[in-house]
């Protein structure tokens, strides 16, 4: 059973930082995509930041300079850097992975956390 848990949102002053994490389990971690969407009220998901699993990794315009994504294959954990958070950055945060099920007959999954919200407000 594919499960990716996200922690690390809260609530910071602008120019702060926060560092989410997304643990995955059910996956073979090393063979997957993992990205990063944000979601704001009234907006629609988009694409944050992602990284594959042979290590390249995309940026939206809005985060570059500011926001990393990483990942640690040994603790099978994405993770999300952020810092200079701006108002605008306040969205709830997913985790989302694009790879295979772990087990003796793999399958392509495709699976989203439960989000994390982030609230950047002085």
């Amino acid at each position: 059973q594919v499960q990716l848990v996200e922690s690390g949102g809260g609530l910071v002053q602008p120019g702060g930082s926060l560092r989410l994490s997304c643990a995955a389990s059910g996956i073979i971690f090393s063979f997957s995509d993992m990205a990063w969407y944000s979601q704001a009220p009234g907006k629609q998901r988009e694409l944050v930041a992602g990284i594959t699993g042979s290590g390249s990794i995309n940026y939206a315009d809005s985060v570059k300079g500011r926001f990393t994504i990483s990942r640690d294959n040994a603790k099978n954990t994405a993770y999300l850097q952020m810092n200079s958070l701006k108002p605008e950055d306040t969205a709830v945060y997913y985790c989302h992975v694009d790879g295979y099920s772990s087990g003796s007959r793999p399958t392509k999954v495709d699976y989203w956390g439960q989000g994390t919200q982030v609230a950047v407000s002085s």
